[in-house]
């Protein structure tokens, strides 16, 4: 990372800790913010590690949707599912709530049918929007409110009803921010009316165009946590922010990858904001955003790492389709090639009604190609009185070896 903290500083060097505020603070490159971090005003230094980051983050992402623009659409949205899946599985872990990616792949499949009330329905349902491009506005507090009511608020009323946003827009009672392990890190903003108030400055700033939308995400995503709006659900309501704000900006798979990247580095992610919380640290938020945007750089190369060995394989197991049983059918090549994208991208196969669709053929005729498939290649996985389908690459590898 960048420099040495203020918060570090203070106690290694206190004969040049408020020099060294005072010439941070008063940059030409500093950016200032209209909210004070305990008594000090937020600013963030414009270091030369955020714009390497900023830099790299942008070089990968071209890389990754060259990739994804050569891959077949099926592939792709089956990657898309498998990694919204994982993401909601990890944010709700980073808050030591227990989901599976069952559970969850579950809703996927049954979305319209699902009750609001059922557990993580909410929270699906918004990370679709994801996948869908669509536009979620984030100019007001209000705002803030209806995305938290839409992931939480039938779910929280049926379970835990006492921790519902009591106040005009959120809570309108004190809480205290702890650690996984149950320590006390920081105390919300209090009373509602602070809340309110930098609610809406910290939404200004991320709409600020003159400057670099990532260093904005990586800014909010702090504040946010700082301010504490709601009693529970502040976590997960943050990193869908973040995800949906990225994959707006930047390549939309990204907004499916940002929770596992944190879970990976969860004592980085904290320790980013018990320092910038820290008094000493005198509002400085320059290491939250260097931490934040090193989070979405590394997510970032490893989906392009992901993507890349995906697209080789699907390379080399389409070549040898014409080595498979019975693949002198043209129709056989085409089953195999869905089954192959399937083996390599989907979380848990292809959906025999896609490959209805997808091969523009009937049931039954879909079905009578499946039974062609040797038994030893073909995977095929239950959920509920659906059955998806893909091929078993290893049982492939043996079969050609």
């Amino acid at each position: 990372m960048g420099k040495k903290t203020l918060y570090k500083l203070f106690y290694a060097d206190p004969s040049s800790f408020n020099a060294e505020y005072d010439k941070r603070f008063h940059d030409e490159n500093t950016i200032h913010l209209d909210i004070k971090i305990g008594e000090y005003t937020a600013f963030v230094c414009q270091s030369t590690e955020i714009f390497r980051l900023i830099i790299s983050i942008e070089r990968t992402n071209n890389a990754i949707s060259k990739i994804c623009n050569n891959l077949p659409g099926i592939a792709l949205s089956q990657f898309q599912q498998r990694c919204l899946i994982d993401e909601i599985v990890l944010t709700n872990n980073i808050e030591g709530v227990h989901s599976t990616r069952k559970e969850i792949s579950e809703i996927l499949q049954d979305l319209s049918k699902n009750n609001k009330r059922e557990r993580f329905v909410g929270l699906v349902n918004k990370y679709v929007l994801l996948m869908k491009n669509e536009t979620l506005p984030l100019q007001a507090p209000e705002d803030i409110r209806r995305i938290y009511d839409d992931i939480f608020y039938e779910e929280i009323k049926a379970t835990d009803p006492e921790d519902l946003p009591d106040g005009k827009i959120f809570r309108k009672s004190d809480v205290g921010v702890y650690s996984p392990t149950g320590k006390k890190i920081h105390d919300g903003l209090y009373p509602e009316s602070k809340i309110i108030s930098a609610m809406k400055k910290s939404l200004d700033f991320l709409n600020d165009s003159h400057y670099d939308i990532l260093l904005r995400i990586a800014i909010f995503h702090y504040l946010f946590g700082y301010i504490h709006p709601f009693y529970d659900g502040n976590g997960r309501t943050s990193r869908f922010i973040s995800s949906y704000t990225l994959s707006q900006n930047l390549n939309e798979l990204i907004g499916y990858r940002i929770s596992f990247t944190i879970k990976e580095n969860i004592n980085k992610y904290y320790e980013a904001f018990k320092i910038c919380n820290h008094y000493h640290n005198r509002g400085d938020l320059t290491p939250f955003a260097e931490m934040f945007l090193w989070i979405v750089d590394v997510s970032m190369q490893q989906l392009y790492q992901a993507l890349e060995e995906r697209s080789e394989k699907l390379m080399h197991y389409i070549n040898l389709i014409p080595q498979l049983p019975n693949a002198e059918d043209e129709s056989m090549c085409k089953i195999y090639n869905y089954l192959v994208q399937a083996a390599l991208f989907s979380n848990m196969g292809i959906y025999q009604k896609e490959l209805v669709y997808e091969m523009e053929m009937t049931y039954n005729t879909v079905r009578s190609r499946l039974k062609r498939i040797p038994e030893e290649l073909l995977i095929t996985n239950k959920q509920g009185n659906r059955s998806f389908y893909l091929l078993d690459l290893k049982a492939v590898d043996e079969l050609l070896k």
